[in-house]
């Protein structure tokens, strides 16, 4: 596949570094909330949100990038429908990509806990402790989790898909140089 056809090397470097990031955070975030109260506990939770931040700000790099940048060309074995598909999954792995890290900011400001950025800067307090809708952000949050998780499923299993069955070279776009 031509230079042309690929993502340029920074739109990969993040797209895979913000791809092991949220891995990361989710895991993290699954195995925190089942932990009793403990010093750990807290240091995962502080661990969980600076991983949300720095997902969101390297997110925000991409999209900038993408914005400013043409995405190589499908193949044309693809159809409209693919393409489409395609696409609109894109566009929704972005907009969860951001709502996911705002939940969790705005949920942990409910909550009345402070997110200070490893452990050097606090963030902006966008909104006063709230109970009343603290629950309500927290549940968001986890749905939020598990859209994201079952489209991060779906595209690996479509470019999988095109790698191993359709041999279209789709994977190659974004598959780093080494």
């Amino acid at each position: 596949m031509a230079a042309t056809q690929r993502y340029s090397n920074f739109s990969i470097a993040l797209h895979w570094l913000i791809a092991v990031l949220i891995i990361i955070a989710f895991i993290l975030g699954n195995i925190m909330v089942d932990m009793r109260i403990s010093p750990t506990k807290l240091q995962y939770f502080s661990y969980h949100k600076w991983l949300g931040v720095t997902v969101l700000g390297f997110v925000a790099a991409r999209l900038i990038s993408r914005l400013l940048s043409k995405a190589p060309p499908y193949p044309e074995s693809m159809g409209k429908v693919q393409t489409q598909l395609a696409n609109g999954t894109h566009i929704l792995l972005y907009v969860l990509m951001f709502a996911v890290p705002l939940s969790g900011y705005f949920y942990t400001l409910a909550a009345g806990y402070p997110v200070v950025y490893l452990g050097l800067f606090e963030l902006p307090v966008l909104i006063a402790p709230n109970p009343e809708i603290k629950g309500t952000l927290k549940e968001l949050h986890e749905i939020l989790n598990k859209v994201m998780f079952v489209l991060v499923l779906l595209h690996v299993a479509a470019a999988l898909k095109h790698h191993f069955y359709d041999k279209d070279g789709l994977l190659n776009r974004m598959r780093p140089r080494f």
